[in-house]
């Protein structure tokens, strides 16, 4: 079926747009990558296991399967721009939560006050994502999104910074605190905790209604995904989403990329201090997962389309993850953990080339494939958990034979990285040859 090349913005009309959706990812960066620090707090506060203590991550992205589609007929109703505003009042809304969660220390409450939040979010990227993509031509759609994902990533880098120090410093100290007090102060030292989130969430919900308030004023032209012409004799037209089998293995290679992008940034500060890595330090780690990311970024804004195709650089992310898996789970101490912080490189370029290689050809179907790839963020609350329950199921089983306590999380937290090698082989089909299957030649 053929296609009406859309007329674009002059280059020199696309970088003010550019800064805005810019600031966008910066903003869900932010929010997003400060569960790093957030996992471990949780766990601490609400006295969880490893498996529940990930629901932090899922809380947030199980969001994106419940609101993508809503969140696609909000773009057709009211536009870009007005979908922009709404998303960032949302998640301005759910950080409020916070606060009632934190007096009462209720989990379900924190969860809640996530999931709000990916509400607003699933909003934003719905509408950010496919806005940012079409903004100019679909050949370099990945290195405009590889410059969305700098901004992202560093945010994500002092959201985690800056919650890590507000969350976790001391947190050692009131650890050791519970094992000499009785229960009624263990408890009044868990509300003090759990009142450190307080500030932080009212200061980024007023940041947040803000934000909503003054993109309704930004200068984002109006664009629209290509128009179809009438097909030509014998062709066939396509009727249905369910005909582009390249969107569908998109999807599933964008669910699965989702999942082990969280695994590296979300476990990391855990995995450290599983492996006896005090807090202080292992606090800053998931700085270094997101700061090879941006490097990794910015050499895809530099390389791709010129030097190389977007499918080649998901060909060469796909094997690396595999590589640096197995280097995580083969290595130790900190060696490992130098090894989940370089899946960065590895999950980088996913994001970005997988977005117009899934995206290509879809025409007036564009809205509702850009809907169908935000859900599939939902890898996110769906393959953490899976992590801890395969570290929860193994450190049983190594303490069930004897083996001390310390010694089995140790190597359970590093068993459970095998769920990486699966996702990332189904990348690497996508990139050698899903991206093309129902497409012509």
């Amino acid at each position: 079926m053929a296609e009406i090349k859309q007329a674009l913005p002059q280059k020199n009309n696309t970088l003010i747009p550019i800064i805005v959706i810019a600031g966008l990812f910066f903003i869900f960066g932010f929010v997003t990558w400060i569960n790093g620090a957030l996992i471990p707090f949780m766990k601490t506060i609400n006295e969880l296991t490893d498996a529940q203590s990930y629901l932090v991550a899922s809380a947030s992205y199980i969001s994106f399967v419940f609101m993508a589609l809503p969140a696609s007929y909000v773009i057709k109703r009211i536009g870009f721009k007005k979908s922009m505003s709404l998303g960032l009042i949302i998640m301005a809304l759910g950080a409020l939560i916070f606060i009632p969660a934190a007096e009462a220390r209720t989990y379900w409450m924190f969860l809640t006050g996530i999931f709000v939040q990916g509400a607003g979010m699933t909003l934003l990227q719905t509408a950010s994502n496919p806005y940012i993509t079409i903004l100019g031509p679909i050949e370099s759609a990945a290195k405009r999104i590889a410059i969305m994902g700098i901004a992202n990533k560093v945010a994500g880098a002092l959201g985690s910074v800056i919650f890590g120090a507000l969350l976790l410093s001391g947190i050692d100290k009131i650890k050791a605190q519970f094992e000499v007090v009785d229960a009624e102060e263990k408890g009044r030292l868990l509300d003090t905790m759990a009142d450190s989130v307080v500030t932080p969430y009212i200061v980024m919900a007023m940041v947040l209604f803000v934000l909503g308030i003054l993109i309704r004023k930004a200068p984002l032209p109006n664009v629209e995904e290509a128009l179809v012409e009438e097909p030509k004799v014998g062709e066939t037209v396509k009727t249905s989403i369910f005909q582009f089998p390249h969107l569908w293995l998109g999807v599933l290679a964008l669910f699965l990329y989702v999942g082990v992008e969280v695994i590296a940034g979300d476990t990391i500060i855990a995995y450290g201090i599983a492996l006896d890595i005090p807090v202080e330090q292992a606090k800053f780690f998931t700085l270094f997962t997101l700061m090879a990311m941006v490097v990794t970024y910015a050499l895809g804004v530099f390389l791709i389309p010129k030097y190389i195709s977007q499918a080649f650089a998901l060909k060469a992310s796909a094997i690396l993850g595999i590589v640096f898996s197995f280097c995580i789970i083969f290595t130790d101490g900190f060696v490992s953990v130098l090894f989940v912080a370089a899946l960065g490189i590895a999950n980088a370029l996913v994001w970005p080339a997988i977005w117009p290689l899934a995206l290509t050809g879809l025409g007036k179907f564009t809205k509702t494939a850009s809907a169908l790839l935000i859900m599939a963020i939902s890898g996110g609350a769906i393959i953490p958990p899976l992590y801890g329950l395969l570290v929860d199921g193994k450190k049983e089983t190594l303490i069930l034979n004897g083996m001390g306590e310390a010694s089995a999380i140790a190597e359970a937290t590093s068993f459970g990285y095998w769920i990486l090698l699966p996702c990332y082989l189904i990348i690497l089909y996508y990139a050698f040859s899903g991206h093309k299957i129902g497409l012509k030649p």
